[in-house]
């Protein structure tokens, strides 16, 4: 059957309602928008662009976590998210550049070099990309413009290690860095001086290399014997001192900032102390998440003034099995 041709009043009508429809468009193309209400547009016509940048090794459970919690936020969100690691802090720094030119909606960073990372972060501001941070920078995050933090005040986790050891009658406590001019780790060990009544001394041992970090912590229990305590930074470094003090013959116990399902187990088993939990899952979860609510509502979580602090959490003997099924499920 044959269409009939479109009447002259439906044909005006038509043309009427592509010129209004134009002209609105041209209107607001021409208002210019903020970046909260630029993002608004870009939720409208399409997925928002995320990308997610650390300083974290290839293959680290911790950062596993942090991805994990990243994910989880871009998929409720509706997000295409992208996570990108250089643990070579210009390494890292090229990769936020590249989210700059891609125009991504927003990036989340780690500041773990603050110095490395102004550069590009002045960048993304220029090309109106929200950008907030997590994990490690959090006395450089305000003074680099992001929008909000995400993590742990590690001075503060440090202190609160301190002051553990003194409950736990420790003498002689050897703090393990295992990525040197690290600002987070070295707050953390700077902490643990600060309060604990003992003796502290910082050891840097290379973290890509286990078996290295194994030996060099060994050989330093087997030199000095007074050494009771060793703090790691990681789970895997806590599960390679449990190792050192085996081989050193060494009485010293193991605790630890972070955790992960074989530290869980070490905890329960009695060969690690305690850990830190910093909750990394929930560090890479609201930072995506915050970026999707700034771009689709304008707001900013802790008003852009304060950090949204994620820990410390001591995880013992005493209250491990109420974490052990998270981490379980790969999620803690």
């Amino acid at each position: 059957m044959k269409t009939p041709p479109p009447s002259p009043g439906s044909v005006r009508f038509a043309a009427l309602t592509a010129a209004a429809c134009l002209l609105l468009a041209g209107c607001s193309a021409l208002g210019g928008t903020d970046e909260a209400s630029g993002a608004d547009a870009a939720a409208s016509t399409g997925r928002l662009k995320v990308t997610l940048v650390t300083h974290g090794g290839e293959g680290d459970d911790f950062w596993e976590l942090v991805r994990k919690g990243a994910q989880a936020a871009a998929a409720k969100d509706g997000i295409e998210l992208t996570y990108a690691s250089d643990s070579d802090p210009a390494g890292q720094a090229e990769l936020m550049r590249d989210a700059v030119r891609q125009k991504v909606d927003g990036i989340a960073v780690t500041l773990a070099k603050p110095s490395a990372m102004t550069g590009p972060v002045g960048e993304a501001r220029s090309a109106g990309i929200p950008v907030v941070g997590l994990n490690s920078g959090i006395d450089d995050w305000q003074s680099a413009g992001l929008l909000g933090y995400f993590g742990q005040n590690e001075s503060v986790a440090g202190r609160a290690v301190g002051g553990k050891l003194d409950d736990l009658k420790a003498k002689h406590a050897l703090c393990v860095i295992h990525e040197r001019g690290n600002v987070s780790l070295e707050a953390r060990c700077a902490g643990v001086k600060k309060t604990f009544g003992g003796e502290t001394e910082n050891l840097y041992v290379d973290g890509t290399d286990m078996d290295a970090v194994t030996a060099t912590v060994a050989a330093r229990l087997a030199q000095d014997p007074s050494i009771d305590e060793v703090v790691t930074n990681g789970a895997q470094f806590a599960l390679a001192a449990v190792r050192s003090t085996k081989e050193a013959s060494s009485q010293a116990r193991v605790a630890t900032f972070d955790l992960n399902k074989d530290l869980v187990a070490a905890v329960q088993d009695g060969d690690v102390q305690f850990a830190v939990d910093q909750q990394p899952y929930l560090q890479g979860y609201l930072a995506v998440d915050s970026l999707w609510l700034y771009r689709t509502n304008g707001n900013t979580l802790g008003g852009g003034e304060a950090p949204v602090l994620t820990g410390p959490a001591f995880v013992t003997k005493a209250n491990v099995a109420a974490v052990a099924k998270f981490a379980a499920n790969g999620t803690r």
